[in-house]
This record gives structure tokens, sequence and C-alpha cells, in this order.
């Protein structure tokens, strides 16, 4: 199954947003560190229901947000939960994270939020943000898919699209092999999923209480945070 096809079922079945409710946990908190001035155009990739860049708009006063994700059905949502709610600025298109429809040096800022792993090629989607980026924008990119975060490991299993799962070292080297310079990497903790006291355990989805602190207070989100020359 394509990308195209997994998300426009997910977004026919209103998964987008428990998507986002999930993310939000981490994404808010990434989002909160992007040095975005008021007036800045920012692209969103793999954008989902849109909330990121509603948010940016919200704190940051954005001038223009475009929201790129692959599957029509998603746009189409996000488009429908954007419509009305006083943001203007911010429009969203449906196309392929190798191939950004944007002009050269024509964005201010990139983020995406547990998406750039579903790229077909995330070496030539690097290339792309950084070519569509002015000087010394930047670019965050956030993900819970990575090699270090075992609890993430089997996620595989329950999708048909193939995933790129990248060690931390790996996604440094990836980001300076594209010519974005790395400004920082670090994880973010999920402080807001709540984790039972130990007499709860095993749950349904937990054997041990000490695996679910670890997945979500230790791993939580991977953020690497590149700069374009």
């Amino acid at each position: 199954m394509s990308v195209r096809e997994e998300f426009d079922a997910w977004a026919a079945d209103g998964r987008d947003k428990g998507m986002e409710e999930r993310h939000w946990h981490t994404a808010k908190h990434a989002l909160a560190r992007m040095p975005v001035e008021a007036g800045d155009t920012v692209l969103d990739l793999g954008t989902g229901s849109g909330y990121a860049l509603r948010a940016l708009a919200d704190t940051k006063g954005i001038g223009r947000g475009y929201g790129l994700d692959g599957a029509p059905e998603m746009a189409r949502n996000a488009r429908e939960y954007t419509t009305g709610s006083d943001h203007d600025g911010i429009g969203f298109v449906v196309g392929d994270f190798g191939a950004l429809p944007f002009a050269d040096d024509a964005v201010d800022h990139v983020f995406t939020m547990e998406a750039f792993y579903y790229s077909d090629d995330p070496h030539e989607t690097l290339r792309e943000v950084a070519r569509v980026l002015r000087p010394g924008g930047t670019f965050y990119c956030a993900v819970n898919y990575y090699e270090e975060n075992v609890h993430s490991h089997d996620w595989q299993e329950n999708i048909s699209v193939e995933m790129t799962r990248w060690s931390a070292p790996e996604y440094r080297e990836a980001f300076r092999d594209a010519g974005l310079r790395v400004a920082g990497q670090d994880t973010i903790a999920d402080e807001d999923i709540e984790i039972p006291p130990a007499a709860a355990f095993p749950t349904d989805s937990w054997e041990t209480r000490e695996a679910m602190v670890e997945r979500y207070r230790t791993y939580g989100t991977l953020l690497t945070v590149g700069v374009a020359p």
C-alpha cells in the first residue's frame, strides 16, 4: 500500500485527529523552540490535520504556512479544520517529500512531526528541504520511530508503508550530507502520558512499568535541528 492509500484511509476514519492528540504531547515543545518570527513562511511536511501550522499562527504570527501531505484526504481534512478559524495565511497541498513544489530559498522554516520516516528517499527529502530553505532557515525534524527507541521497533509491523529507522547519529550525518548544519539534537520526554502505578502492570500494552517509563520519559521524541547555510 502506498503512503497516499494508507493515510487516506486514516483520514477517512478520523484517525488524523487521534494523531494530533498523541503528537501534541511533544510537538508543542518542539514548536515552541522554533525561532519563528512574525511574518515568516513555514512549511509543515506530513501536515496531517494541520495542527502545527495553526499553533504557529496562534503563538508566533507566521505570515504564510504551507502544509504538505502525500494523502489528499489528509490535506482535505486539514483544510476543512482550518477554514473559518482566522488562519487565512495557511494553505494545504498534496505533494511528494522528494519533490517539494516550492522554489529555491522560498521558506524560512520547515517542521515535520512523525512523518519524515515515511519518505521514499529520506536523503532526497533532506536535499529538498535544504533547497527550499532560505539561508539561515531551520529544519525541525521530530520522530518517535528511531533506532535508540527500542519500544518503537515493532511499529513497522502495524503499517503497510515502509519506514526508515535511523539512529540519532545517522540523522546528524544525513543532515550534514544534505548541506544542513546540525544546530542541535536531543529528546523531548512525553510528560503528558499518565503512567499507572507498578501494581497495575502488566497492562494490555506494557509488561512492566519500567518499560513504559523508558518509552515516554527517557526516549520520547527525537528532535534534530538543521540550519541552512
